[in-house]
C-alpha cells in the first residue's frame, strides 16, 4: 500500500481515505509515551521529562507502572500531576505486568484521578482479568497493541468487556499481520459498535501513523525522544494542541525524516 502511495504520488493516508470512500483529515491527535525507569531517575527528572512533552505541544503524556511498589509509583503519579496541572492529561501503562489482585489495588488507587487511560494491565489473553477491572475501575482502559488478529480482537469485545463509551483499542497497524488484517479488525469492531475513533495504535511509527489519518482513527501513540530514529515526525512537523498535521508526502513518507532515511538507505546498501 505504501507502495502503490509511491507509485501513484500520493501520501499513503490520501491513497487509504479514498479506497474507503472517506475524505482524509491530515490533522491527527498524538500522545507523547515515556516515563520510564532508570536507574538513579528521581521524581524531579520525571517531572523535567513531562515538562519537555507538554512544551513541545503534547495535550496528553503517558509514563510506566508496576516497575515500582504500589506507594512508590503513586508518589511517581502525583509528581507528574503536580506537575502537568491543568495542561495537559496523564495516561499510565503497566505493559501487562499485574495480576488480578494487584491490578485491582492499582485500580483502586488509580480511580480517585482523572486519567486519560490505565493501560495493559496484565497477559493481553487474559479476557476474565481485562473484564473484572469494570467493578473496580470506572474510568477508561486500554490494550490491545499485542493482540495481532480480527479474532483476538472479536474475543476482548466478546469477552474483555471493555466498553466503547470510554475504552480506548491499541493494536498495532504494522504488527497486526499488515493492513489487511487490520482492516478486518475495523470490520469487525464495527459489528460489536466500536467507532474507529476509538482505535488508537501502539507504535509511533510512520505508517500507523498514516493508516490513524487515513482511516478516521483516534490518533497515534508517538515518542518524542525514544527509538530514533524511528520515533518522532518528519522533520518540520510540529505537535500544536496535542495535534499533528500530515505532510503530503508520497507513501509512506519516510524521505521526509532525514534522520530516518539516512538508515534506511545505509541498510539498503
Amino acid at each position: 500500500m505504501g507502495c502503490g502511495g509511491k507509485i501513484a504520488g500520493k501520501a499513503l493516508f490520501r491513497l487509504l481515505a479514498e479506497q474507503k470512500g472517506r475524505e482524509a483529515n491530515p490533522r491527527v491527535f498524538v500522545y507523547a509515551a515515556g516515563g520510564y525507569y532508570y536507574p538513579g531517575k528521581d521524581d524531579s527528572q520525571l517531572r523535567a521529562e513531562m515538562r519537555s512533552y507538554l512544551d513541545r505541544g503534547y495535550t496528553v503524556v503517558k509514563m510506566k507502572i508496576g516497575g515500582a511498589s504500589l506507594a512508590e509509583d503513586q508518589r511517581r503519579i502525583e509528581a507528574v500531576l503536580g506537575e502537568i496541572g491543568g495542561q495537559a492529561r496523564l495516561a499510565v501503562d503497566a505493559n501487562g505486568r499485574f495480576d488480578l489482585e494487584t491490578a485491582i489495588a492499582y485500580a483502586r488507587m488509580l480511580r480517585q484521578y482523572d486519567l486519560f487511560w490505565y493501560e495493559e494491565i496484565g497477559d493481553p489473553l487474559d479476557y476474565q482479568l481485562q473484564a473484572a477491572m469494570n467493578a473496580f475501575y470506572p474510568g477508561p482502559m486500554a490494550t490491545g497493541e499485542n493482540l495481532f488478529s480480527h479474532q483476538d480482537a472479536r474475543n476482548l469485545i466478546r469477552y474483555g468487556n471493555m466498553r466503547p463509551d470510554r475504552d480506548w483499542l491499541q493494536f498495532d497497524c504494522a504488527l497486526s499481520y499488515g493492513l489487511v488484517e487490520y482492516l478486518r479488525t475495523l470490520d469487525v469492531l464495527a459489528e460489536y459498535g466500536w467507532s474507529p475513533a476509538r482505535c488508537i495504535p501502539h507504535g509511533g511509527h510512520q505508517m500507523s501513523l498514516n493508516i490513524a489519518a487515513g482511516l478516521g482513527l483516534g490518533g497515534n501513540e508517538s515518542y518524542p525522544d525514544l527509538f530514533q530514529p524511528y520515533g518522532g515526525f518528519p522533520d518540520g512537523v510540529k505537535v500544536i494542541d496535542g495535534h499533528i498535521t500530515m505532510p503530503e508526502l508520497p507513501g509512506i513518507g519516510f524521505e521526509g525524516k532525514s534522520d530516518l532515511i539516512s538508515v534506511m538507505r545505509a541498510l539498503a546498501e
